[in-house]
């Protein structure tokens, strides 16, 4: 008896996020999402590279996200594809989020989206943006550490 495959549980990711920003605590959230929108999400519509979190009245809410409604949605349904979504936290993640991002000058910034069981989560981080020569910095020691192995992978032969 075969074990059945399990799907990728990754729906989305924000790439560009990695190179923009230095990225330092990463906290899960749940999404406050509507019937037609996890529909979308299962036959991959979404897009969260352009995606933040802003937070008001001490709650975090994901602007930016588009998730695209299907053809053959229900038509009694309005959608918006690029609605504000509340996050789901614990309250001692917000208070944490809300101080970091007022008082040191933090951004939030979502860069994942995936299952956990039947649950669409999202991977948020306190992030500091990066300058230009910060993003040269580490494209630099990127190539430089991918440079090294190939050097130790040809001394092993």
């Amino acid at each position: 008896m075969k074990a059945k495959k399990k799907p990728a549980s990754t729906i989305a990711l924000n790439k560009k996020a990695r190179h923009e920003y230095f990225l330092e605590d990463k906290f899960e959230a749940g999404l406050q999402l509507e019937g037609w929108e996890v529909k979308s999400i299962r036959s991959g519509k979404v897009n969260i590279s352009d995606s933040y979190v802003i937070l008001k009245n001490g709650e975090a809410y994901l602007l930016g996200a588009q998730i695209q409604p299907l053809s053959q949605a229900s038509s009694h349904v309005v959608c918006d594809p690029d609605r504000t979504r509340k996050l789901l936290l614990k309250q001692r993640e917000l208070d944490t989020l809300i101080g970091k991002s007022e008082r040191e000058g933090y951004t939030i910034v979502a860069t994942a989206m995936y299952w956990k069981k039947a649950w669409v989560k999202l991977e948020i981080y306190l992030a500091k943006g990066k300058k230009d020569h910060d993003k040269r910095d580490t494209i630099k020691d990127r190539d430089w550490a991918r440079e090294k192995e190939r050097m130790m992978k040809h001394k092993v032969r």
